[in-house]
């Protein structure tokens, strides 16, 4: 990875956990089986949680929720899957890592 796109990762990442609902999805989803029920609309949260059960808990509209998981997703924090009309979003746990180790580096 060159040195220009980590820069443009970091200011999409950070511009991603600048807000306090996408903070909370990244939140819910480290620990989802205690935020979501299994079953329902996601099955098995092994494969993520499905947008569906994001958007109920944040109590926020779909077309909101969906703006802030394409965020999420286009900054690289959460991984999507595609199964049907479900899509099911999970954290990117090495991004993250990453993201942190960075912090940690330069600040």
């Amino acid at each position: 990875m060159s040195l220009d796109s980590l820069i443009m990762d970091i200011d999409l990442i950070s511009k991603a956990l600048a807000n306090p609902l996408r903070r909370q999805i990244l939140i819910w989803l480290k620990v989802p089986h205690e935020h979501f029920l299994a079953g329902g609309y996601a099955g098995d949260l092994e494969q993520g949680v499905c947008a569906g059960q994001i958007e109920q808990l944040g109590k926020v509209a779909q077309s909101t929720m969906s703006n802030h998981l394409s965020v999420l997703q286009k900054s690289g924090l959460v991984d999507v899957k595609k199964h049907g009309q479900w899509s099911y979003f999970s954290r990117n746990e090495a991004l993250i890592q990453q993201y942190i180790e960075h912090l940690q580096q330069t600040l």
